[in-house]
């Protein structure tokens, strides 16, 4: 019986996919809820799983294809899978024992790869290399896994080192980013401004109780949900730096979603923490060590990154010390940390080193005005530079 694979019904804020990896071939055997391919959209990576146990008998959308809620990915022939499939994989760990015995008889326990044959090469450098009589084992290939590019073949011929270049398509994800992006320059009226911030108050609640909070909620007490909890108290008090704009009116949100940037291998992606100003710093923590994980494996749903009203990202931890982030439309504000460094402040009239951070608050100054922009970032320095406040609410 054939058994049809089509593409998952797509939230309606996506509208198409692109397939990016198929982990079968035709002619394989799969078994049931085995990932077939992998569908990348704007945001997220979806696993696209066997409807049944079978044989892969075709695939009608192959790796880079668009598509569209089901649309048809491939044909499975429903079926036991032959128990003769799995004889390969015996055979294959019973090799290195014949291996090593060879190796003692004093033959090569293994050999070098053959280079790549002519008709392996991309077009453009098989065209080149076949033009001017090249041998491809002689040619060095910098391309992804060593493969030789049209640019190897020039080095070789000019007899020069190297110089490689590769060109790659955009993710999807990628793609989303750089439209998002340059929408928000192109829509709002950005503008940031900074401050910055003693932590010592911050380091030392957390060096005292960091053993005991570990112990008890099974997370570790960091930085972004003391900064949490600080935006929602200073969103509180200037209520527009929580708002949209939609047209000609201004969007008040009662509830504070806070997007909490995290950076990928594929990219940057914010999931978004619901009713934030309602959570412990327990919750917080608990909530983006998830999302952080979920996001490094591809995990995050759409609905994980869908909506927001505020977002908070964290150049810091890369080394930053100043920037002016980006909006995350169609949010008016995004708040920027950066590293902390030990600098000189003075005290009761001395100087003496603190942990300082810079802090910046980018924000669209057609709805926000310049005065609660900086009263905004006061809040927040007011409340992490006297966490008491966060936990009294004053």
């Amino acid at each position: 019986m054939s058994i049809e694979v089509k593409v998952p019904a797509l939230p309606e804020s996506v509208s198409d996919a692109t397939v990016a990896a198929w982990h079968a071939k035709a002619g394989d055997s799969v078994r049931r809820d085995q990932n077939l391919v992998d569908l990348e959209t704007d945001k997220v990576v979806l696993e696209v799983p066997a409807p049944a146990t079978g044989k892969l008998r075709e695939i009608r959308a192959e790796k880079g294809a668009t598509v569209t809620s089901g649309e048809l990915l491939a044909v499975i022939e429903e079926g036991a899978v032959e128990a003769a499939a799995e004889k390969p994989q015996a055979t294959a760990k019973a090799r290195p024992a014949e291996t090593s015995t060879a190796a003692g008889a004093g033959e090569p326990a293994a050999q070098a790869a053959p280079p790549p044959a002519a008709g392996d090469l991309p077009p453009a450098a098989r065209k080149l290399a076949t033009e001017h009589g090249l041998e491809t084992g002689e040619i060095k290939g910098t391309g992804r896994g060593g493969r030789i590019t049209k640019g190897d073949v020039l080095s070789h011929l000019a007899g020069a080192p190297g110089r490689p270049e590769e060109r790659v398509r955009m993710s999807r994800l990628r793609q989303r980013i750089a439209e998002r992006m340059k929408q928000a320059q192109n829509t709002a009226a950005i503008l940031t401004s900074f401050n910055e911030v003693n932590l010592q108050a911050v380091m030392d609640l957390r060096a005292r109780y960091q053993e005991a909070f570990s112990r008890k909620h099974g997370v570790k007490l960091g930085l972004m949900s003391f900064f949490v909890k600080a935006c929602c108290e200073a969103l509180d008090r200037y209520p527009v730096v929580n708002a949209s704009s939609e047209g000609d009116e201004i969007v008040y949100h009662g509830y504070m979603d806070i997007g909490i940037a995290v950076a990928t291998e594929r990219g940057l992606v914010v999931p978004v923490l619901r009713n934030a100003e309602r959570l412990s710093l327990a919750a917080i923590e608990t909530a983006i060590r998830q999302y952080a994980d979920e996001a490094r494996n591809n995990a995050l749903k759409l609905e994980d990154l869908q909506g927001g009203t505020f977002t908070i990202t964290n150049g810091g931890t890369f080394g930053s010390l100043l920037s002016t982030p980006l909006l995350n439309p169609p949010q008016s504000a995004i708040l920027g940390m950066h590293a902390i460094k030990q600098r000189p402040v003075v005290e009761a009239g001395g100087i003496i080193a603190r942990p300082m951070m810079y802090i910046a608050l980018s924000y669209d100054h057609r709805i926000i005005d310049g005065k609660d922009a900086v009263l905004f970032l006061v809040a927040v320095k007011e409340a992490l530079e006297d966490p008491a406040r966060l936990l009294l609410g004053l």
